[in-house]
């Protein structure tokens, strides 16, 4: 009893058999149809969906980056607003002939009838003194 002996089994070869084989053999075909079209269609899916994700990935780090860069102007605009300002009231003080008068003076060292100008010298900061070794 080791080993099993084969069994000659002979075939009906009769129109009802060649017919069912002939449909096991198109269901096979079907079979493997039907999973390479699934195989394909999933493939496609994958690449659309990694296609699709990655420029989401893009944009929202372009988006970021614009953001960034939308925050840094508004700063900057800010700033030249603050600095626009400072200039419409120099534009302004320059307009009045006492403002120009003592801006002149100290400025350009320019004097009026009978003034004397005297130049002092700064004062040192004791850091900055005479340094001895």
């Amino acid at each position: 009893m080791g080993a099993i002996k084969e069994r000659n089994i002979a075939k009906l070869q009769t129109d009802y058999v060649l017919q069912q084989e002939e449909s096991q053999i198109s269901s096979a075909r079907r079979k493997k149809v039907v999973f390479r079209r699934l195989s394909v269609f999933f493939g496609l899916a994958i690449i659309i969906s990694y296609l699709m994700i990655s420029t989401l990935i893009s944009q929202n780090s372009v988006l970021a980056e614009k953001a960034e860069e939308k925050e840094q102007l508004q700063k900057e605009l800010v700033s030249y607003q603050h600095e626009e300002e400072l200039l419409q009231e120099e534009i302004k003080k320059l307009q009045d002939d006492d403002y120009i008068a003592k801006l002149a003076r100290s400025e350009y060292f320019l004097s009026e009838d009978n003034e004397i100008i005297f130049t002092l010298p700064e004062a040192e900061e004791p850091g900055k003194g005479k340094t001895t070794n």
